[in-house]
């Protein structure tokens, strides 16, 4: 399996993004939706990327429809939500899948390389979130319930 430092996506305005751009950054990479229950957690992300941003952290937000439609418009229509709702002003990608034979290079190499409980590399929910370090490697798999609180300590650990 290839590193995450030789995948490269698309952002919301489709402009192709290497990740070996962000080598040497701490990242959070999530898979979001504008109308879930935890959408709400946008302001967290936020939070945490104002906080740590000038310490080389970045949150990248993958938006994804595959877990009850909650992810329906255009990337147009969700990067307007996120600026809008939420002041969001970290990164924002393309839609993608997550599960699934068309599930996006990336995720299917974060699930590899930090599995979820019994060993499962299927995605539950949206705002899975996945901790990187400065390296690139994932040090660790956050599920959709989990807030601020609970990445900050992490976080801070790798900073």
């Amino acid at each position: 399996m290839s590193e995450l430092y030789d995948l490269s996506v698309k952002d919301i305005k489709m402009n192709t993004v290497d990740l070996s751009s962000f080598k040497g950054k701490t990242l959070l990479i999530v898979n979001v939706a504008s109308k879930c229950g935890f959408t709400p957690q946008y302001k967290d992300l936020q939070n945490l990327y104002d906080k740590y941003q000038d310490q080389g952290f970045e949150v990248l937000g993958f938006p994804c429809n595959q877990f009850g439609a909650q992810e329906p418009g255009t990337n147009e229509e969700v990067q307007s939500f996120c600026e809008l709702t939420y002041n969001v002003s970290f990164k924002m990608f393309d839609k993608i899948d997550v599960n699934g034979s068309d599930a996006s290079p990336l995720f299917k190499y974060l699930k590899h390389e930090s599995p979820g409980i019994l060993g499962t590399e299927a995605i539950k929910w949206n705002f899975t979130k996945f901790l990187v370090n400065k390296d690139g490697q994932v040090v660790m798999r956050f599920a959709s319930k989990d807030g601020e609180s609970a990445i900050e300590s992490e976080l801070l650990k790798i900073l």
